[in-house]
Formats: structure tokens, C-alpha cells, sequence
């Protein structure tokens, strides 16, 4: 619940726009990023790939990270 899956895109070291698992969107932080993220995001496909990313990466990574005591 509390693990949070954030896919960031970058250009010229400024982020352009942000996937979170939280919100289960992504986010434009410039007129281009705005952009983008409003068609990845009319895409059900991209937001689904995404959410999965969570599942497949961050969930089944968690035990190797912090060791099961």
C-alpha cells in the first residue's frame, strides 16, 4: 500500500513529466510535458503498463531490498 511507483521523463535535466502510482496518471510539468501527459494518459494501455510496473518491479523487488527478517 505504501509503495510508490514513479516514472519520470526528463530534458535538459528538467523533468517534462511524471508517472505516480498514487494518483494513477501521469503529470506534465511544462507546456510540452502538459501535453504528453494528457495523451499518455488518454491511452488505457500506457496507464495500465504503468500500474503493472508497480506490481512487476517495485512489489516483487521489495523483499530482495529490505531483506526478510
Amino acid at each position: 500500500k505504501d509503495i510508490q511507483y514513479i516514472y519520470s521523463t526528463f530534458y535538459n535535466k528538467l523533468e517534462v513529466a511524471r508517472f505516480d502510482s498514487n494518483l494513477g496518471k501521469y503529470v506534465g510539468y511544462t507546456e510540452y510535458g502538459v501535453k504528453q501527459a494528457n495523451y499518455w494518459n488518454s491511452n488505457p494501455s500506457e496507464i495500465a503498463r504503468r500500474r503493472a510496473q508497480r506490481e512487476a518491479y517495485c512489489l516483487h523487488n521489495i523483499g530482495i531490498w529490505y531483506g526478510n527478517p
